[in-house]
């Protein structure tokens, strides 16, 4: 696959979405107004999907885990997301990760503008880039961190207010680490492979990006999308929903439903790359989020990725004469996905054969 052109930012946007909703309590910009007009009302109620709940406690035994590996399997086949409850960590530790968030997004603008990003980069405290002229633009405003490998964090967009944020994001770093790679061990045992096949994928270390996002509330929740329909491009994604808000949904069997909260659970879902390395077996959800007049939202989703350099292709244990290859040999996949994502486009067209 030819390597993909950076994005190039046209301009930044000259105030963020929390100071927009500040100014108009009860109109918002065109650029956010969602032009499709074929499209489903979005102020309409929405069924909400029981997404299957995994307990990887259980998942990660050898001796009880062979329930819960079936019903992984037929989750990842069928919506790509599961609830995942017992991962060790504690509903309390969740709770500060979310407050520190939280606190971060209610300091003044001024604060937080000392952690923007750069122009053309994602990593900071910003929004959507600006790629096409007439782009329309997601309802948020974001943090966006690298994680892992440790010695790539820019710590100069590492928040020192709240005080205990860095120390906190980090610990939550250290466990995911250990989440993915249950995760990622009991996936190739679900499809009879070597519990290590996906991990192998993902060369020396798992690559980790964060993600806080921050929907203010929005006048016009019928015309707004807090972010529009897209696929993942990591392996797999691990989100710390709001504890009280909705907003997520994915699409299902060509129509959209709610992703109901579990305050306890970390919602994780299939991306794109691990698409690719099961050969389409295990599906990335297409989803999006919906603007709510009368509450803000905040959440935290970390992306696990193979490093930009580390070739990634279907797992040929599961390429046969019934399900031939579906996709070419992939390296730095998210660099594709940004450009592909603000086009509304799916970037896992590109791997295709």
């Amino acid at each position: 696959m030819a390597e993909p052109l950076p994005p190039i930012e046209l301009q930044p946007q000259a105030k963020t979405v929390q100071e927009l909703a500040d100014i108009n309590s009860k109109e918002v910009p065109e650029r956010y107004i969602r032009k499709d007009d074929n499209s489903e009302a979005l102020g309409g109620s929405f069924p909400v999907f029981d997404v299957p709940t995994i307990d990887l406690d259980l998942l990660a035994s050898s001796s009880t885990g062979g329930e819960q590996l079936v019903k992984l399997r037929s989750a990842l086949t069928s919506c790509g997301c599961i609830q995942a409850i017992n991962h060790g960590i504690t509903s309390e530790f969740l709770d500060e990760m979310r407050e520190v968030g939280r606190q971060f997004f209610t300091l003044p603008t001024e604060e937080k503008k000392k952690y923007s990003r750069e122009i053309g980069s994602m990593e900071g405290y910003g929004n959507d880039m600006i790629l096409q002229e007439h782009q329309v633009l997601d309802w948020t405003d974001r943090l966006y961190l690298k994680l892992i490998p440790e010695d790539e964090r820019a710590l100069k967009f590492w928040p020192e207010n709240p005080q205990p944020f860095g120390g906190i994001l980090h610990e939550y770093t250290m466990k995911l680490q250990l989440v993915a790679e249950v995760l990622l061990k009991a996936m190739a045992r679900s499809l009879n492979l070597e519990e290590n096949r996906f991990l192998h994928q993902h060369g020396d270390q798992i690559n980790m990006h964060a993600r806080f996002n921050y929907y203010p509330i929005c006048p016009r929740p019928d015309l707004v999308l807090g972010v529009k329909p897209h696929a993942d491009g990591s392996a797999i994604t691990m989100l710390l929903q709001d504890k009280e808000v909705e907003g997520l949904q994915i699409l299902k069997d060509a129509q959209w439903v709610s992703v109901p909260i579990i305050p306890q659970a970390l919602l994780i879902n299939v991306g794109d790359q691990v698409e690719i390395m099961t050969n389409g077996i295990f599906k990335s959800p297409v989803h999006r989020v919906v603007t709510n007049s009368e509450r803000e939202r905040i959440t935290l989703a970390v992306f696990c990725f193979p490093p930009p350099d580390q070739e990634i292709q279907p797992a040929e244990e599961l390429v046969n004469e019934t399900r031939p290859r579906l996709y070419k040999k992939v390296k730095d996949y998210p660099s594709l996905f940004f450009q592909y994502y603000q086009q509304g486009r799916r970037p896992i067209e590109a791997a295709l054969i």
